[in-house]
């Protein structure tokens, strides 16, 4: 009976020995999987807030963009308002150079030359305003093209003031587009 025993305990020792082995598998098993599942878990979480972040980004940049090329639409339109301002004004300072109101305000142009270079000054305008500039007893110099106004030198040719309407217009620019866009906006 010595042998039987033996293998007996053989057999049990087996059995126990393939008892914890299979244990130790399933913990490990286990063990792996509760690894696997955090892993998976962690990686999930890690790539939804990336891609949460960039697409909070692509959302900002997507609405910035949208912001900005309104703005330019808006900036645009302002622009060709204002332009089409300026020409409605210059059509309006041809209009006025017919008026009588003008030859006034040539008048003041040439007082205000002779106070600003010299009592004896040259006048440049336009073909139109030799007339009125003679009867002022003014020394007409040669014809210029221009909306209205004058250019005014003195005798010796060293000093110029130029009183154009476009020359007063680009002087005032800035404060004429201001008040446009007063009125705009």
């Amino acid at each position: 009976m010595g042998i039987d025993i033996f293998l007996h305990e053989i057999e049990n020792r087996k059995k126990s020995d393939i008892e914890n082995l299979d244990k130790e598998l399933d913990e490990k098993r286990s063990e792996t999987e509760i690894k696997k599942n955090t892993a998976i878990k962690e990686l999930q979480e890690r790539y939804s807030r990336e891609a949460k972040i960039k697409s909070e980004r692509e959302h900002a940049r997507i609405v910035e963009a949208g912001k900005l090329e309104a703005k330019k639409i808006l900036f645009d339109a302002i622009n060709k308002n204002l332009d089409s301002t300026f020409n409605v004004i210059k059509q309006e300072l041809g209009n006025y150079t017919k008026t009588s109101e003008y030859k006034k305000v040539l008048k003041k142009m040439v007082e205000t030359s002779k106070k600003k270079l010299d009592n004896t000054v040259i006048v440049h305008c336009r073909e139109e305003d030799h007339a009125v500039l003679k009867n002022m007893g003014v020394t007409i110099g040669s014809s210029i093209q221009t909306l209205g106004g004058i250019v005014a030198e003195n005798k010796s040719g060293t000093k110029e003031l130029d009183l154009t309407f476009e020359e007063l217009l680009s002087i005032h620019e800035d404060e004429i587009k201001n008040k446009i866009l007063e009125k705009i906006l």
